[in-house]
């Protein structure tokens, strides 16, 4: 599960360069010559301090540079000393050491202090300094403030002491004879008292902030940051539900290395561990040693999410009394916590995406061994990822192994889908972005293809690659933007929240105090403030996250719309220009990413279902993080939607061109003259799985995709089955695919019997366009009857008669000037008199009359 990258070794590294360097000018002449070399101390550049005895009784420490791979010499000690703490500060020129002080026999009669407490001028190795010579051990630790200057004649130091107390020291430095860099006035250097009355303590080196615990009513957590210019402010409270008298003596973390620690204070009664991130997460985790029960209890306390985690997991072996073997390790792995116990368990735990347990990865037995360190090492865990193994002096970088995840996602048939679905969030997430980590990921969507019984994995792999890209910018946007289909669902199936041998428990705990003045609380501070006060409105707000699934109703209305505007040839209203100018930047996004020659022909059509689509999400996303995330400002939101459709196009861009080179797959493809390959059914069916996916999401797809689609369709399918397909909405008849088949394929019974079904299929609109691609007497006559329509209407309109279909049962225009004439005959009868119907003040006499003379004029009887 982890992978393990030596970056230090003490004895490569340092006792091997230690050998040479001293060999050769005669001082030692075998290894055995250095003795005792132990690490000390790792300041936050990555140096490490250490110690070793040499053959002439002198004690020496010296400094590894990781990034010149280089030794120094600090201080030589002429005598065998105890280094129990040591700390260099960032210009190198003071060191701060504490020795344990051992009462010799000869000396009992004498009281010698415990601790002996030192602050060393060593640029170049100048005059001493007594800080302290007191009965309790004490921790050394200069700060590395971050500052461009290059020259700071101003080093401030750390003393924390085992009797519950820290002093910060400010050292004023002088430069002398222009290289000799000495205290001023080292004889009064001023203190401030920052913290007491604590019973654990914890430096952050990287972040510079000292974490410490106080337990009078009740166990709080308070935190220490100090800045640049010598201020330091207690910013951060939290209580915690600890147990009474958590830790009978103090715990050190993150403080050095002590290898002189009285061995009745080796015994941890708790181990407890803060890890930050600069997203402005906050976990405070800690755990009690297994018991007679033989069940372990680690808690995982989110700040940032206003809620804890409790853990119990059930151990395998005999019962065994309680022991520090017992306690886990908590590893900080990007936003992931890694909670290990050696032979037993290891627990990957999603610190962001906590709701469900499916989302971390939970592994035993052989799968959570790490088999670089042996059974009898002695693990540390070290800030930045990172473990020491103290017998071997070894330092490793922990990361999690893709090769080992990718086994789990292909062992399908021994895992469970909780596993499987942790560890496709483990590589897409975390392990994001590496394009041939994707392709395999892909590999194997292809190859199940499938949904599995829980998940579908075509929605995680994309819901989870969207969330990739957005996830560092915002850690509010984890409640808003969804990372997982696994809530589309009205039920979450039992298989993914539940863990065999794992129990959960969720708890709200107390909210933290923030203190300090506005100007502190910036940066990690100000969006951890903001995180925890914005959690309790998303706990109030009904359905904070945004599910494109919801758009549907607005998708068919939208749909109705396009289709009747169409149809009448009318203007594009206001809303769906809108609607197109947000499909415009989205599009113009994507073909900014994609400058290269394409595998496959996408984003080459006007499909405008698909770009109504686009412009609707923009749209609707948009609406939906203004309202609950006003905070990130509209310009910045706009940019972030906009990025966020166009990743997603161009993800199913990604997904299909793998597809289409892992099959091999040409531009013969699109030949609609040729029966498909076995190749081309499977691309067709992955496809159509990406079309279920999407479609059941509301997801939009790239342009081109339903012609695409089609085309397989065509080649790959029956006849009958592929107007099945179309009469079912999975495959759409859209222009470009339709022209393509009216000219590609001629005019044989068969074909000409598929390009009718089609177009009895068409909307009108279209069917007009399409005719005339189509050399058939049928599309002739189609033609010629719509250009004398055309032209009757026209005159129709000139002339002012009413050109309109009567509402009467079998009355079709199919010849349309007969029908012309019919229609003028009978609006001619309409406008007549009736001579059938009475009329008042008629001389019948007189018509009878007339009516016998006209006969007789037109017989020839009689002229005019």
């Amino acid at each position: 599960m982890l992978q393990l990258s030596a970056t230090f070794d003490l004895q490569q590294d340092v006792v091997s360069s230690i050998f040479k360097k001293e060999a050769t000018v005669g001082i030692i002449k075998e290894y055995s010559g250095i003795v005792d070399t132990r690490i000390l101390n790792i300041e936050r550049d990555g140096g490490v301090l250490y110690s070793w005895k040499g053959e002439t009784g002198t004690t020496r420490i010296g400094k590894y540079d990781p990034n010149t791979r280089q030794n120094k010499l600090l201080y030589t000690f002429d005598k065998q000393v105890c280094v129990s703490s040591c700390s260099l500060n960032k210009e190198e020129t003071l060191l701060a050491v504490s020795l344990a002080q051992r009462t010799r026999t000869e000396e009992r009669l004498r009281p010698v202090s415990k601790c002996l407490t030192l602050l060393i001028e060593i640029h170049p190795i100048n005059n001493t300094k007594v800080l302290k010579a007191v009965d309790c051990r004490v921790r050394v630790q200069f700060l590395h403030p971050d500052t461009e200057r290059d020259s700071v004649l101003e080093s401030h130091l750390l003393l924390v002491a085992e009797d519950g107390y820290v002093e910060q020291l400010h050292v004023m430095l002088v430069r002398q004879e222009g290289y000799r860099v000495v205290m001023l006035s080292p004889e009064c250097l001023a203190r401030d008292r920052v913290a007491e009355e604590f019973s654990w303590v914890q430096w952050d080196s990287q972040t510079q902030r000292l974490f410490y615990l106080t337990h009078r009513e009740k166990a709080v957590l308070k935190c220490v940051q100090f800045s640049h210019d010598r201020d330091c402010e207690t910013l951060f409270e939290l209580v915690l539900e600890l147990p009474s008298n958590p830790f009978t003596c103090m715990r050190f973390v993150n403080l050095g290395f002590d290898h002189h620690q009285e061995t009745q204070q080796e015994r941890e009664e708790m181990r407890m561990v803060v890890i930050t991130n600069n997203t402005g997460s906050m976990c405070v985790c800690y755990s009690q040693p297994a018991c007679v029960n033989q069940e372990i209890t680690y808690t995982i306390v989110l700040v940032h999410r206003g809620c804890s985690k409790t853990f119990s997991v059930a151990l395998d072996g005999t019962p065994s009394p309680c022991s520090t073997d017992l306690l886990p390790l908590f590893i900080p792995i990007g936003y992931y916590v890694v909670v290990y116990l050696s032979g037993h368990f290891l627990h990957c735990i999603n610190t962001r995406q906590q709701e469900l347990l499916c989302h971390s990865l939970f592994l035993s037995g052989v799968d959570a061994e790490l088999g670089v360190l042996g059974s009898d090492s002695v693990v540390l865990s070290l800030p930045e990822s990172s473990l020491l193994d103290l017998n071997t002096g070894r330092m490793y970088t922990v990361d999690l192994n893709p090769s080992f995840l990718m086994d789990l996602l292909h062992c399908s048939h021994r895992r469970p889908d909780a596993q499987r679905l942790a560890a496709l969030h483990c590589l897409l997430l975390y392990m994001g972005p590496n394009a041939a980590l994707e392709l395999k990921i892909i590999d194997w969507i292809c190859d199940n293809v499938m949904p599995f019984d829980t998940f579908d994995q075509i929605q995680e792999f994309i819901l989870a690659s969207l969330y990739r890209i957005i996830y560092k910018k915002c850690l509010s946007l984890d409640e808003v933007l969804p990372y997982s289909s696994v809530f589309e669902k009205k039920k979450v199936p039992e298989a993914l929240d539940q863990v065999p041998g794992v129990t959960c428990t969720t708890e709200l705990h107390a909210e933290p105090v923030f203190k300090g003045k506005a100007r502190s609380l910036q940066g990690y501070w100000e969006e951890l403030q903001w995180s925890t006060e914005k959690m309790k409105y998303f706990e109030a707000v009904p359905n904070p996250r945004y599910r494109a699934s919801q758009n549907l109703p607005d998708w068919t209305k939208l749909l109705t719309t396009l289709k009747l505007e169409k149809s009448k040839n009318k203007k594009a209203s206001n809303y769906l220009r809108h609607i197109e100018e947000n499909t415009k930047q989205v599009l113009s996004k994507v073909d900014s990413w994609n400058l290269d020659q394409k595998v496959v022909l996408l984003f080459q059509e006007e499909d405008s279902q698909q770009r109504a689509l686009i412009g609707l999400m923009v749209d609707k996303l948009r609406e939906h993080l203004n309202r609950h995330l006003p905070r990130l400002g509209k310009k910045k939101i706009d940019v972030l939607v906009v990025n966020y459709v166009a990743k997603l196009l161009e993800l199913i861009r990604r997904m299909l061109e793998s597809v289409w080179l892992k099959y091999k797959l040409g531009p013969l493809v699109l030949c609609l003259k040729q029966q498909g390959s076995s190749a081309e059914w499977t691309v067709f069916h992955v496809m159509c799985r990406i079309l279920e996916a999407t479609k059941t999401l509301c997801l939009p797809l790239p342009p081109g995709y339903h012609t695409l689609l089609s085309v397989l369709g065509v080649r790959c399918l029956p006849r009958h089955t592929f107007l099945q397909y179309v009469d079912h909405g999975v495959l759409q008849l859209t222009e470009t695919f339709v022209s393509r088949l009216m000219t590609d394929l001629d005019n044989s019974d068969a074909n000409e019997e598929l390009k009718f079904s089609i177009v009895k299929r068409l909307p009108e609109s279209m069917e007009q366009r399409i005719c005339h691609l189509w050399d058939h007497p049928i599309s002739s006559a189609c033609i010629s009857r719509d250009y004398v329509r055309g032209l009757l209407e026209k005159h129709a309109k000139t002339k002012g008669s009413m050109f309109m279909e009567r509402d009467e049962p079998g009355f079709r225009p199919e010849f349309l000037p007969l029908t012309f004439l019919t229609k003028i005959l009978l609006d001619v009868e309409d406008r007549v008199l009736n001579p059938f119907e009475e009329q008042e003040n008629v001389d019948a006499r007189f018509v009878e009359e007339t009516a016998l003379k006209q006969t007789l004029i037109l017989m020839g009887f009689q002229d005019k």
